[in-house]
């Protein structure tokens, strides 16, 4: 019955949520001391808010951290397993994120993609592979000075589309659903004030995967390495055989790196990498960033203890120059909570089926919310939300992706109440 009902839903309000979802500026900050770490992207949780309660989801509510909680009551009789749908509202501080202009190009027939206010940016088909997936869609882009936002406010926008049906067809059978928004997950912090004991969720499904019809169970494992480098400083004028440049030795640590493997450019598929991707300082202080991932979680230590030799083989040959090390766990491979409960990922893999794409079981060269999540005590896998080219200029979501994904969720509560 449910089934049947959801398929004959043909109106969906997604894309015009998300293009209103992307104009507010919520973009994270890495830099940042407070919680969230910007102020900014509670502007959209309010939003998000004030149209669950329209919508007559009387407990829904912004707590002090940034986060939305929202109830969907069960419409089963069933002992139904309660199911969570979360995303997250912050945007990559990788790229711009203010001033978003959504353009939609309408009825896609795989040609390029030419951004208007920047004409160098141009989104390829030759260069896009998932576009031949997409002719006839409706294609949204930015308008080629800022990301778009579909990571992941196309899963934020879907969750809220699906929340709206949920509430307008209470003949659809599911358990009770709940909904998760969080900041600041584009920086690794987006579960650090979650509270899961007032979330009462079984089990979840984060809504912030790429192509349609894909389903992860898999993330990197990630640790983290801040490298401060301790020079010599010497007025320059009087520097020959004194001055020892923090900065230059931390040019000639990276240097170092392995040329040929394990950085992101050289690795594909779970092959891990060492990877700098912030340097700060001086002649006399120098700060290295690095992340650290690989598939396999042992392996963090392989790749951070080769990283310490390469310091300590460049450390050598500057006298006088010390340094400090430190690792920080950011987050592990969820595959290894969620092999513990295959019913989820059955169950994300049915109703895709019955969406009508072919389901497909990926692992991430990333990490999303759900990997922390599940390691916290709420198993989670990540399903798609149809955008692409993330952290970008180039970024892109279908309409049609985007509904495919609403239904995906609808499909998700109803299996798990006939399985009940």
């Amino acid at each position: 019955m449910s089934n049947s009902i959801i398929n004959t839903i043909t109106e969906f309000g997604v894309a015009e949520r998300f293009k209103r979802y992307v104009q507010v500026d919520t973009e994270s900050d890495p830099n940042s001391t407070t919680f969230p770490s910007t102020e900014k992207q509670k502007n959209l949780s309010r939003i998000l808010v004030e149209e669950l309660l329209q919508l007559g989801i009387q407990d829904a509510h912004l707590d002090e951290y940034g986060y939305v909680y929202a109830t969907i009551p069960a419409t089963s009789d069933k002992k139904v397993p309660v199911i969570c749908f979360c995303s997250h509202v912050d945007t990559s501080p990788d790229c711009a994120g203010k001033d978003v202009k959504p353009l939609v190009h309408s009825n896609y027939q795989g040609q390029d993609l030419i951004l208007p206010d920047d004409n160098s940016v141009v989104i390829r088909f030759s260069e896009h592979p998932d576009l031949a997936n997409q002719i006839g869609h409706d294609i949204i882009t930015a308008s080629g000075t800022t990301l778009l936002g579909a990571d992941d406010k196309a899963g934020v926008a879907e969750i809220m589309e699906a929340a709206q049906l949920f509430m307008k067809y209470p003949e659809i059978k599911h358990g009770e659903i709940k909904i998760l928004f969080t900041p600041d997950e584009e920086i690794g912090k987006g579960v650090n004030h979650v509270d899961l004991n007032k979330l009462g969720a079984d089990f979840g499904y984060t809504m912030d995967g790429e192509k349609a019809g894909t389903i992860e169970d898999e993330t990197f494992s990630a640790d983290a390495v801040q490298l401060r480098i301790q020079g010599i400083s010497v007025h320059p004028g009087f520097a020959k055989g004194k001055m020892q440049s923090a900065l230059k030795v931390a040019a000639a640590i990276i240097d170092e790196l392995p040329k040929d493997r394990l950085s992101p450019e050289t690795t594909v598929k779970k092959e891990g990498f060492i990877h700098p991707n912030h340097i700060q300082g001086g002649v006399d202080k120098a700060d290295i960033d690095f992340i650290i991932r690989d598939h396999v979680t042992e392996n963090l230590q392989k790749h951070s203890a080769e990283l310490r030799s390469i310091v300590d083989r460049v450390i050598a040959r500057y006298p006088g120059v010390t340094y400090e090390f430190r690792e920080i766990e950011q987050y592990r491979n969820m595959k290894e909570v969620l092999d513990q409960y295959p019913e989820i990922m059955d169950i994300g893999l049915e109703a895709i089926k019955r969406v009508g794409l072919n389901a497909e079981r990926r692992s991430i060269r990333g990490g999303t919310d759900g990997s922390r999540l599940s390691f916290m005590g709420l198993p989670c896998p990540n399903v798609f939300a149809g955008g692409h080219a993330f952290h970008g200029k180039m970024e892109w979501v279908s309409r049609q992706d985007m509904e495919k994904a609403v239904k995906t969720i609808l499909h998700i509560a109803t299996i798990w109440e006939e399985r009940a």
